[in-house]
């Protein structure tokens, strides 16, 4: 059996080396809005850059592998941002966690160009593209200019689909295509199928019943699912309540391909994507404790 990650080589973003197969990365959310559909919109702190710092600290004590900063809110029936104020919220809070956590990797989710170029400049290292499969080449050029990888995630205006899958993968699969085009290295091109963008519910459940598909593009797949309505439409649970629902997307995802995990609970995550590599990837080890110093339990590690 080929395991989740295998012959996807590997990829340089920031100062870290990311070896696909190895294990399930982390990633934490940091929404630096006032609308986030989670609640956790950085923008309601009264200071929110010490706010976006402390948070990132944490996730990364937590086990967070890379951070991703967005400065607006992609929810259903959200006030679209300008550019301008775009910039002023995330390319501070960017600087800021990257002068405080120099070591980790950030991502800028944005669809506009200036504003990942400014992100760039203040420190992020992966661009975060939700409409990866759009003709738009601007998130590309930037890419590619920067020598950068990108996530390009699926996405439509509108939730019409024969058969959502084939789909999913056939519009993805141009968008490498594009990519490379540009003049983006394959090994900087991330996939995500785009979990709860222009899919209904049971469009939703139907990529995730069917992400091992997803892998015959040959890319790492980001998913994406922490606290989203699918969730919560399924158990009928607002989005503080859904981070059991979140811990069952992500073992299901790791057991199809998945290779990295974007979330808001990071701990908790970290805790589900380990237990779930050490039964789908084996090379299982013991690794440092994540939260609170805890005895070991009995010694045949």
């Amino acid at each position: 059996m080929t395991l989740p990650g295998e012959q996807l080589g590997e990829t340089r973003i920031g100062g870290r080396t990311f070896r696909w197969g190895e294990r399930t990365f982390v990633m934490g959310i940091l929404n630096v809005t006032p609308d986030s559909f989670s609640g956790d919109g950085l923008l309601t702190a009264l200071d929110p850059i010490p706010a976006a710092v402390a948070q990132a600290q944490a996730m990364v004590a937590e086990g967070a592998d890379l951070l991703d900063v967005g400065g607006e809110s992609t929810r259903p029936g959200h006030a679209p941002v300008d550019v301008d104020e775009e910039l002023r919220r995330v390319v501070p809070v960017v600087a800021a966690v990257h002068a405080a956590l120099p070591d980790v990797p950030i991502s800028v989710d944005t669809t506009k160009p200036r504003v990942a170029e400014a992100a760039i400049a203040a420190g992020a290292a992966l661009v975060n593209d939700i409409w990866g499969v759009s003709e738009d080449d601007g998130l590309l050029r930037v890419a590619a200019a920067h020598r950068l990888p990108i996530v390009v995630m699926h996405n439509r205006a509108e939730a019409r689909y024969t058969d959502v899958v084939a789909e999913v993968v056939a519009d993805l699969g141009r968008a490498i295509e594009r990519a490379l085009v540009a003049g983006i290295a394959r090994e900087r091109i991330i996939v995500d199928p785009g979990f709860g963008f222009g899919k209904t519910p049971e469009h939703n459940l139907a990529v995730l019943r069917d992400l091992d598909a997803l892998r015959q593009l040959g890319r790492p797949i980001l998913l994406g699912t922490s606290r989203k309505s699918t969730l919560g439409r399924v158990l009928d649970l607002p989005p503080d309540q859904r981070l059991e629902a979140t811990l069952v997307t992500t073992a299901l995802g790791i057991a199809s391909g998945v290779d990295i995990v974007r979330v808001h609970d990071v701990r908790a995550n970290v805790r589900a994507a380990r237990m779930s590599d050490a039964i789908i990837r084996g090379g299982w080890t013991t690794p440092d404790p994540i939260g609170p110093a805890h005895p070991r339990e009995g010694a045949h590690h």
